[in-house]
């Protein structure tokens, strides 16, 4: 299965100015797979050496014991049987399992910077602070400035449609560079793979389940499964019951709070009793273990940097489509046919481009003017601010009126199952949602020109 990340590997593994590089992510979206399946066998062949710190407890007792990196090393190098040099790639999977090992990366950095070195773990920075509060075991430093990080989320849809049809996904990529839109059918072909993606989601098991079956119930009860782990797994990662529970109950309800209608997180609809002060520990755990997603608020006059404010009020979505669907409660066959996807609530789209600007290396915010006057999101680009609408067919964006007396309008983003085009006029780009991921690429490498839209629409 492709993985667009192998180039963020690819492009560290040969750095001048390289470092041991920790892999963040939730679990099971693919870190080891892409690690070591794709990168090191492709990259270093039988010259790498794996170890998984859930199991080896030989070498994991050694890392906790020794910083020496060369005793290390050589350690390794006997227990593997394998000499170990700058052309041997080493592995530490699941290090949340020997935290020190995340400190050893220091010396890896200071001593020994010609051996490459990737570290994995899921919840490495949620074990780090917990030991920190009530430590039972001996301290040890998170090294700052001597490690690269790299954090892995699920599929996005641009890599959906290189596993699904690399054909179709060159046929889309090529017109939006072109600025040219789709015929009807083809149009509508596209957008059918993009439900599909709507409902299956990127988590790679299911996805690849998904690919090889083409069978929507097998993939879902491989979603249900990972979905139910999710929520197995926070009561391994926490410092108290109260926690868990918390924690529990802000991820399972992040669906009903966009399906309300002010769509910002709500503490009373879990709990009547609770405040934003009651659920702030969990809901930061559940962004920094990459489950859940935070938008901030904006309000009226914007400025740059865009920053997050103090406000209580902000929204919640789910780090994966597939999950929310799940989530959501709705039939799977609602995705896959035309009166079901009319049925399709906005927030669906929503939560989709969500996790697009999130993949994109870019924040999350929203924008709110007088009486219902909103944006989704607004993005920031090479000193421009850019308001997004998310339309699950076409309309009118009563908002851009009030927006444009309180800002600067270059130009407004608006994501829509309509082809892509651009009114001048309104200073309006349209863009069908198979284009975002290509949108989201250009605006984070600075390379989004309004001008070609205008010519070539």
């Amino acid at each position: 299965m492709y993985r667009k990340y192998i180039e963020n590997l690819e492009k560290w593994n040969t750095s001048p100015r390289r470092k041991p590089l920790i892999v963040w992510g939730a679990r099971q979206v693919g870190k080891t797979y892409l690690i070591k399946n794709l990168f090191a066998e492709k990259h270093y062949h039988d010259n790498y050496i794996y170890i998984d710190c859930r199991t080896e407890e030989d070498i994991t007792e050694y890392c906790d014991k020794h910083i020496n990196v060369n005793d290390v090393l050589n350690f390794i190098a006997l227990k593997k049987g394998k000499a170990i040099d700058k052309n041997v790639l080493l592995i530490f999977d699941e290090a949340q399992e020997c935290l020190p090992i995340i400190t050893l990366m220091k010396y890896f950095c200071q001593d020994r910077p010609d051996i490459p070195v990737i570290v994995t773990g899921s919840m490495v920075r949620m074990k780090i602070k917990r030991k920190k509060r009530g430590s039972t075991t001996d301290n040890y430093l998170f090294p700052v400035g001597k490690i690269n990080q790299l954090t892995i989320y699920p599929l996005n849809f641009e890599e959906f449609l290189i596993n699904k049809n690399s054909l179709m996904y060159q046929t889309v990529k090529e017109a939006y560079q072109q600025r040219k839109e789709l015929d009807d059918l083809t149009h509508k072909m596209v957008m059918e793979t993009f439900y599909e993606y709507l409902l299956i989601g990127g988590m790679p098991e299911v996805v690849d389940v998904f690919l090889k079956t083409n069978d929507f119930l097998e993939s879902r009860n491989s979603l249900i499964d990972i979905y139910d782990n999710y929520l197995t797994d926070m009561d391994l990662y926490q410092a108290s019951s109260e926690s868990i529970i918390r924690s529990k109950k802000v991820f399972e309800s992040i669906y009903a709070q966009l399906n309300k209608e002010s769509k910002n997180f709500s503490p009373s609809l879990i709990d009547k009793k609770f405040k934003n002060r009651d659920l702030m520990s969990p809901i930061d755990w559940l962004i920094t273990t990459h489950l859940v997603l935070k938008s901030s608020l904006l309000k009226e006059k914007i400025s740059l940097p865009l920053i997050e404010s103090n406000e209580s009020l902000y929204r919640l979505y789910l780090a994966d489509i597939g999950m929310f669907s799940y989530q959501s409660g709705i039939n799977a066959s609602t995705f896959i046919s035309d009166s079901g996807q009319n049925s399709l609530s906005g927030i669906f789209f929503e939560n989709y481009v969500a996790t697009e600007i999130l993949r994109a290396g870019l924040k999350l915010f929203y924008w709110k003017g007088k009486n219902s006057a909103e944006f989704e999101f607004i993005l920031e680009s090479n000193e421009s601010i850019i308001p997004l609408d998310v339309k699950k067919k076409s309309g009118s964006l009563k908002s851009l009126a009030d927006y444009a007396s309180h800002n600067k309008l270059d130009y407004v983003v608006k994501v829509s199952s309509n082809k892509l085009g651009y009114n001048q006029e309104n200073k309006i780009l349209t863009l069908p949602f198979y284009d975002v991921f290509l949108f989201m690429n250009e605006l984070k490498n600075n390379t989004i020109n309004i001008n070609d839209f205008i010519i070539k629409s």
